[in-house]
């Protein structure tokens, strides 16, 4: 009558059973590549001197007087920078004292740029400011293959002999562009 009886566990009414996640082994952090990699932050109340430079994303909403090299770069409506950026991307909605080298670049209209652009492409936002030359990459051209196919002019004629003479200019001919013998901007990244 009173004796105790065994009965089977409600699993709702039981205590739960804590198991704490295995810790990876030390192996060179292979497993932390898959994890989603969070841009560095300057604050809006941070100054830097000096140069910047890697490898990730950088986000700026303070100031930066030096040269920035960063894989992705975005200026916030706060962030300062003064010096040189090379990147593959920028977007720029502060202020830039200083020349952007970048794949893509982006000015939103709240951005204020001082220098030249080198840029393969460029956005503006309508009153975005900037003040300098915008300078497209200039890639060298493909070398042509050295066994190209015959003009259809020429295939009824015998080989051509190599001479130092260009060939005649016909009316599809697009003059080249001409030389001012002023140094190119390189691209750097």
């Amino acid at each position: 009558m009173f004796s105790k009886q065994q009965t089977k566990s409600d699993p709702a009414k039981s205590p739960a059973k804590f198991d704490p996640p295995a810790l990876s082994a030390p192996d060179g952090g292979a497993s932390r590549k898959s994890a989603p990699k969070v841009a560095s932050l300057v604050a809006e109340n941070i100054t830097l001197e000096g140069s910047v430079s890697g490898e990730g994303e950088l986000h700026i909403d303070g100031v930066v007087r030096g040269d920035v090299r960063i894989a992705k770069l975005t200026i916030g409506d706060t962030g300062h920078v003064e010096g040189a950026i090379y990147a593959d991307v920028v977007e720029a909605r502060g202020r830039v004292i200083g020349s952007i080298t970048a794949k893509q670049v982006r000015l939103y209209g709240t951005s204020y740029v001082d220098g030249d652009i080198t840029h393969e492409q460029l956005a503006m936002e309508t009153g975005a400011f900037f003040q300098g030359r915008s300078l497209k990459f200039q890639r060298p051209p493909a070398p042509q293959p050295a066994a190209a196919a015959p003009s259809s002019s020429s295939a009824t004629a015998a080989p051509a002999k190599p001479t130092d003479q260009a060939p005649p200019k016909s009316s599809l001919d697009v003059p080249a562009a001409p030389s001012s013998g002023a140094p190119q901007p390189k691209p750097v990244f």
